[in-house]
């Protein structure tokens, strides 16, 4: 989508109630922006597919410069077909980003409009009360959130996949990290008291847990959308492999439906391009997805399997540097909860990871690596119990 700078520096007028004056409108993934936000040039030749591009947006008031960030939802293959899908999408990000310790703050959400209509001519007062505002003529929503100047993670771990040595900084980060969702996990759904309806509506733990598991599986976004996606031409799994993969996961849904016990607050896509270190060394966090509850294993599994899919680039195992990360991360988190149970129910959701890092939609590594995630896939699947300690032995021929 083209934005038109004037409609934005009108948009960001009416928002401030000043005078703004727009600088610059740049995607974030190019040059020359500062490095910082959703991905840098180190790492944007390994992930190659996304569901939105952001946009870093600059501009003044008065002598002060500012930064945001504006953030579309893309059509695409992943559950997002429908303009419906991608309104959803934006509007539960603005609903969950600000209850997220260290996440961007969400600032705003709106739509694009398409018609000649002065929306943005008069500004709303608090005295004004409640109003009705046509949507005709909109096209596509989209979200304003903090812009934070920091540089992904994933830059740490490609330092190391190319050869780096392992530093004192990757390991203090690595149990920040687990630290981080010991921390944000230890919240879980309120049995009593009173609700934020723009989180979730249920009133009790069962609609919003089984909801995040059948969407885990059977969403877009979810394993069988990830299945869904794979090449027709793409040699190194069968059909039939993935539909028995599909099937199994069917299975682990109902074993995982009534674990309501287990419901969280969740990040939901806690992977090392949403995790960002400032100049400072300060961990801040983008991208929230799929709501504010679900099952703690997601978030521990998708950062723990970045740690073996570079691993995989470098070594083709779990091995130096990697595996120190790689343990200190699990011993971290499971003595900070004692939450053993969760190597009991995490197959699944290494199952969907590892389906993404495999995909050549999304990523571009060596079939080497795809065949060690698919061997690992296939592995874990059946796995009742996981052990990270002994993870290469879901990964050798």
């Amino acid at each position: 989508m083209l934005l038109d700078g004037a409609a934005v520096e009108r948009y960001l007028t009416r928002l401030h109630g000043q005078p703004v004056q727009l600088s610059t409108i740049q995607e974030l993934s190019g040059a020359p922006v500062k490095a910082g936000s959703h991905g840098s040039s180190d790492t944007r030749t390994l992930k190659t597919f996304g569901y939105g591009k952001p946009v870093l947006v600059r501009y003044q008031i008065d002598d002060d410069e500012h930064l945001v960030v504006l953030h579309t939802a893309s059509a695409n293959q992943f559950g997002h077909d429908h303009r419906a899908d991608r309104a959803a999408a934006i509007l539960l990000d603005y609903d969950t980003f600000n209850t997220l310790p260290r996440h961007v703050a969400a600032l705003d959400v709106g739509i694009f409009v398409n018609d000649a209509r002065p929306i943005d001519s008069a500004p709303l007062t608090q005295s004004d009360g409640q109003h009705l505002l046509s949507l005709k003529g909109g096209s596509e929503f989209f979200l304003l959130a903090e812009y934070v100047d920091g540089r992904p993670y994933a830059d740490d771990l490609q330092r190391l996949c190319d050869g780096g040595e392992l530093q004192a900084s990757d390991l203090h980060r690595a149990g920040e990290l687990a630290t981080y969702l010991a921390e944000i996990h230890a919240v879980q759904w309120p049995v009593q008291g009173p609700l934020d309806p723009s989180t979730c509506c249920a009133a009790n733990r069962h609609s919003p847990h089984r909801r995040r598991i059948r969407d885990t599986i059977g969403s877009g976004e979810g394993i069988m959308g990830l299945i869904d996606s794979y090449p027709s031409d793409f040699d190194l799994v069968s059909p039939r492999w993935l539909m028995a993969i599909e099937q199994t996961c069917i299975e682990w849904r109902w074993r995982l439906r009534n674990r309501t016990d287990r419901l969280s607050q969740v990040h939901g896509d806690f992977h090392p391009f949403n995790i960002l270190f400032t100049p400072q060394g300060e961990c801040r966090f983008v991208d929230r997805s799929r709501g504010a509850w679900g099952e703690p294993a997601d978030d521990v599994t998708c950062l723990a399997i970045n740690y073996l899919f570079f691993s995989l680039q470098r070594s083709g195992s779990v091995a130096p540097p990697f595996s120190a990360l790689w343990d200190l991360f699990w011993r971290t988190y499971l003595d900070l909860t004692g939450d053993e149970d969760l190597l009991s129910v995490g197959a699944p959701f290494l199952v969907w990871r590892a389906l993404v890092l495999a995909n050549p939609v999304w990523y571009n590594v060596q079939n080497s690596v795809r065949c060690a995630l698919l061997r690992f896939i296939e592995r874990i699947a059946h796995e009742e119990l996981f052990d990270p300690s002994d993870v290469n032995s879901l990964l050798s021929p």
